[in-house]
C-alpha cells in the first residue's frame, strides 16, 4: 500500500502508528457487506440454502477480519488495491483492535445465521443477517461502528476479570 510521506497524519492518542488504519476503509468495507448481506436476504426468499452459503462466504470474511485485522481482509485488501489509491491523503485513522471486535461481533451473527439457514430456521437466519446488516449499513451510512462502540466496556471488562488475569 503506498504512502503519502509529505502528509503527516494526526495519531490517535495511546494508540501506535502500526495499529491504526485509514477510516475510510472500514466504511468501504461496511458498504461491501451490506450489499452482501442485502443480497442474503432477498436470495433467502427464494433459496435457503443459497443464502447459508452466501452469508457463510461473509462469515468467513468477517473471521479473516477479526484474526488478521482490517488491512488483510478481503474488502480491506480490495480497498489498498482499487481505492485508497486514487483518493485524497488520508487525513483520519482509527484504531484496529476496535475493527477487530466489530468483525468478531459480525462474524458471530453471521454464524448464527448459517446455521438458521441451514437447520430448516430461516427466521433465525433471516434474524441473524438483519442485525449484522443493520450494524453495517450504521458503518457504511454515517461511519457508527456499534462493534467498535462496544469494544472499550468488553475490554475494561475484560482487564477487571479475575479469571483472565489468572
Amino acid at each position: 500500500m503506498p504512502t503519502n510521506t509529505t502528509h503527516v497524519e494526526a495519531p490517535v492518542p495511546g494508540v501506535r502508528p502500526n495499529d491504526q488504519v485509514d477510516v475510510r476503509g472500514p466504511r468501504f468495507a461496511a458498504w461491501i457487506t451490506t450489499a452482501v448481506l442485502v443480497a442474503v436476504l432477498v436470495v433467502s426468499v427464494f433459496s435457503t440454502v443459497a443464502a447459508g452459503l452466501l452469508l457463510a462466504v461473509q462469515a468467513v470474511v468477517f473471521a479473516i477480519g477479526a484474526v488478521a485485522g482490517p488491512r488483510r481482509s478481503p474488502y480491506g485488501r480490495l480497498f489498498a488495491l482499487a481505492v485508497a489509491p486514487r483518493l485524497g491523503p488520508v487525513s483520519e485513522r482509527e484504531p484496529v483492535a476496535p475493527l477487530k471486535f466489530a468483525q468478531l461481533v459480525g462474524g458471530v451473527f453471521a454464524t448464527v445465521g448459517v446455521i438458521g439457514f441451514f437447520a430448516g430456521l430461516p427466521l433465525l437466519g433471516t434474524v441473524a443477517t438483519g442485525f449484522a446488516l443493520f450494524a453495517a449499513l450504521l458503518n457504511a451510512a454515517v461511519g457508527f461502528c456499534l462493534g467498535c462502540q462496544i469494544y472499550p466496556l468488553v475490554a475494561r471488562l475484560r482487564r477487571s476479570d479475575p479469571v483472565s488475569a489468572a
